[in-house]
């Protein structure tokens, strides 16, 4: 298949890791954030900086930067640091969050705000980006005749892909986004989906075909599919503080290169683009060889 996209996201803490990944062909690499979780994390932007210091060709981007745990204008002077950092190669996956809510109450949001701090806080960073002497009064954001220099290396700004599972998702990417960026999807409701974000497009005047069909896509490798989904089950299920036995078989692709090609065909015959493969493995020691693995034996198959 043509035009297809393959990217890898990393433990922020494997930002020393992304040389590697560049040479071995990924067109993508992405962090993601939490500021308290069930597991240790960084902050997404950080560790793309350094990611960009070791990197020339390789695009970097969030999935995803938590954008209503920030005040608006701090997310995008943040933003553009990075972006200007990486000379112009910073994708911004955003989202809501809202899988640990004490997050919000440690930084004063309430989690309830966060769909509608998330679409001001997009229209703000688009004004930030494309004018000067901005002023905006919000609901969350007030800038009064105020101007970010310097503006991000990307005219206008960083493409915003919009990241989630729901209908509030989906609307948000069609009237606002540059990307869809769903996780934990079939095939089948990847292809209902995007079809409703492009109808959201039309409807907002935009053109559909300008947003980026992408996934966050889990994915386990191993010698049989059985043993694949023992592994992702049980990563899957520490990650999210909740069983995911019976959703594997769904929403992850598993098994043998051959099982994993040609599920990942399935997703780009649903309309998927960009992939940005998540690895699923029983110990870290094991993530960087999953990953060349992928790199030699699975997506020369869908390339």
């Amino acid at each position: 298949m043509t035009g297809l996209k393959f990217g890898l996201n990393l433990f922020p803490h494997q930002w020393e890791s992304i040389q590697r990944v560049e040479e071995l062909g990924y067109d993508s690499a992405w962090t993601s954030e939490h500021i308290f979780f069930y597991f240790p994390t960084f902050d997404a932007l950080t560790p793309l900086a350094a990611m960009a210091a070791r990197t020339s060709r390789i695009t970097l981007g969030t999935a995803v930067f938590l954008l209503p745990l920030r005040p608006a204008a701090l997310a995008a002077k943040e933003v553009a640091s990075v972006d200007i950092i990486s000379g112009g190669r910073l994708i911004l996956g955003v989202g809501v969050g809202g899988e640990y809510p004490k997050e919000f109450e440690a930084v004063g949001v309430p989690v309830q705000e966060r769909g509608a701090r998330t679409d001001e806080a997009i229209r703000v960073l688009k004004l930030l980006y494309t004018q000067d002497n901005v002023t905006f009064e919000g609901r969350f954001t007030r800038l009064s005749g105020v101007t970010l220099q310097p503006k991000p290396a990307q005219a206008g700004g960083p493409p915003i892909w919009i990241a989630g599972r729901s209908e509030a998702a989906v609307r948000r990417a069609g009237r606002l986004g540059d990307g869809y960026l769903p996780y934990l999807f079939s095939p089948d409701r990847y292809r209902d989906s995007l079809a409703r974000v492009r109808e959201q497009a039309e409807k907002a005047g935009r053109d559909p075909a300008a947003i980026t069909p992408a996934i966050y896509q889990f994915i386990c490798l191993a010698d049989t599919y059985e043993e694949a989904k023992r592994t992702a089950a049980a990563d899957l299920s520490l990650r999210y503080n909740q069983p995911f036995e019976s959703l594997v078989d769904k929403y992850c692709v598993m098994g043998a290169p051959e099982d994993c090609a040609r599920r990942l065909g399935d997703f780009a015959e649903a309309g998927v683009r960009h992939f940005i493969l998540v690895p699923l493995v029983q110990s870290l020691a094991q993530f960087m060889p999953h990953v060349e693995a992928y790199a030699r034996d699975v997506l020369p198959k869908l390339r």
